[in-house]
């Protein structure tokens, strides 16, 4: 389920800089210029958060291991005699 909100998140981040890289000058002085900048660096955070969580999630297998070993360690307890 994560895996396809990441790819969705990148689609729709790569729609929107296809439309608005065009009419972003980053050339332009004052307020223009740095919102152009500040909205294509927030772009490039999305797209590079949306790939590192794509790249880098835990197998699914790694989950049952987890279970596991939190059940052995509910079962050594230890008794005062």
């Amino acid at each position: 389920m994560k895996k396809q909100r990441y790819i969705l998140c990148l689609l729709l981040t790569g729609a929107l800089l296809y439309y608005a890289a065009p009419r972003l000058s980053i050339e332009a002085g004052g307020l223009e210029g740095a919102f152009a900048i500040g909205w294509i660096v927030l772009a490039t955070f999305v797209i590079a958060g949306n790939l590192a969580g794509l790249l880098f999630s835990p197998a699914k297998a790694s989950k049952g291991i987890k279970g596991k070993a939190v059940t052995q360690r509910k079962k050594r307890v230890r008794s005062v005699g």
